[in-house]
């Protein structure tokens, strides 16, 4: 074995993989505005799923919604955040990158409220 065998960094346990995710959700939703708006329309859609009974199909896709939204908002908050760490200068490149993650989060949210409309207008009236 040459040198580099005694050299390799050994993995963390699996179980410690799941308490940095979680360390990670708890911070981005203690420090992240728009991700407390997200989980709270979550928690009005979910009752309002509940309340006029959807389908599993409707289920599905509200849950694509939610999961998908947060989720997206999460990585725009990770490279918002590595985008800070590489550069404190306003750089073009760096404002594009945050915007594109931003817009990426932005049309995802308008598929959520799409999906919404399909699943409860009909519903309301």
């Amino acid at each position: 074995m040459g040198s580099q065998g005694k050299y390799k960094k050994r993995k963390a346990p699996l179980y410690k993989s799941f308490i940095y995710a979680f360390q990670g959700i708890k911070g981005v939703v203690k420090s992240e505005r728009n991700l407390k708006i997200h989980l709270f329309v979550a928690v009005v859609v979910i009752g309002a799923g509940w309340y006029f009974s959807v389908s599993r199909l409707e289920w599905l896709l509200i849950m694509v919604a939610i999961f998908g939204t947060i989720t997206l908002e999460m990585i725009n908050s990770a490279i918002e955040r590595t985008v800070d760490l590489i550069t404190g200068d306003v750089h073009p490149l760096a404002k594009q990158a945050k915007d594109i993650a931003a817009g990426a989060v932005l049309m995802y949210a308008i598929f959520a409220v799409l999906v919404g409309l399909i699943i409860f207008l009909p519903k309301l009236f």
